[in-house]
């Protein structure tokens, strides 16, 4: 059994939302909701980022080559 002391308020919201509707068709309905989403947050923190010359191709560039799941 989850402890509701170990989750946050969005963690718990979602749980309580998710209870409603338990087919595969709304899971991937919400989980696309949710990808929308913190791709519109991320785009536009990676244009916050391009604009105040903090990311540029030559970083990009960088990323490219780096295995980011080794840290």
């Amino acid at each position: 059994m989850i402890q509701a002391a170990n989750l946050n308020p969005t963690q718990i919201h979602l749980l309580k939302l998710f209870s409603f509707n338990n087919s595969e068709d709304y899971a991937k309905e919400i989980q696309m909701v949710l990808t929308r989403y913190f791709q519109k947050q991320l785009d536009a923190e990676s244009d916050r980022l391009w604009d105040e010359g903090i990311l540029n191709q030559d970083a990009l560039d960088r990323i490219a080559h780096e295995d980011l799941h080794a840290r």
